[in-house]
């Protein structure tokens, strides 16, 4: 399905597939040879999307443009099923694999690997060729890889990467009812979407 939101229009070349149940909406741009699989969501909301060529975005993934870190996608890129890539820049030849998360502001070298529900976090640039195991967490610039019974450590570098900042734009301690009011007033724009032919 393709949307119109906020007078921008999907651009899907020619070469290009996108499955009848995927949805693509507004300033989203595929490649040559791109493919978007069943139940993937690429939505430009407020930033856009761009693919390079023959990048798979595979089944139920989700890939969110933002206003301050519009998402590309290189070439020779695979986004596995049910993976967030939201306002991250995903490098040449990059395999994200199943589950994995990116978070605004990221950077997936060249070449890197993201495996199984693995996330790169909010400002943190993974290496070229790095690779980021199984459940593993990547923060920082360059990145630090924790395995998962390291929070406390982790957070310490966490908390410096401003995640309420960057992905909500408001100081951390900011109260959720706040937060939230924002975010509805911002997806309400969505009610004058339109569904496009093709």
């Amino acid at each position: 399905m393709l949307i119109e939101h906020r007078g921008h229009r999907p651009v899907v070349p020619e070469s290009a597939y996108v499955a009848p149940s995927a949805v693509l909406c507004g300033a989203v741009v595929l490649g040559e040879r791109a493919r978007v699989l069943h139940g993937a969501v690429l939505t430009a909301e407020d930033g856009g999307i761009r693919t390079g060529s023959d990048v798979v975005v595979m089944e139920h993934a989700l890939v969110r443009g933002r206003a301050a870190h519009p998402v590309t996608l290189g070439d020779a890129v695979l986004i596995g099923p049910h993976t967030h890539v939201n306002g991250a820049t995903v490098e040449d030849e990059v395999f994200v694999a199943t589950g994995a998360s990116l978070f605004p502001g990221s950077v997936a070298g060249v070449g890197a690997e993201l495996r199984i529900n693995s996330v790169l976090h909010v400002n943190s640039r993974l290496e070229p060729g790095a690779v980021l195991p199984i459940g593993w967490i990547a923060a920082g610039d360059p990145a630090e890889l924790f395995s998962p019974d390291r929070h406390d450590e982790l957070w310490e570098l966490q908390s410096t990467l401003d995640f309420p900042g960057t992905v909500y734009g408001v100081p951390r301690g900011t109260p959720m009812r706040e937060i939230m009011s924002r975010q509805a007033r911002f997806y309400g724009a969505h009610r004058d979407d339109r569904t496009l032919d093709g």
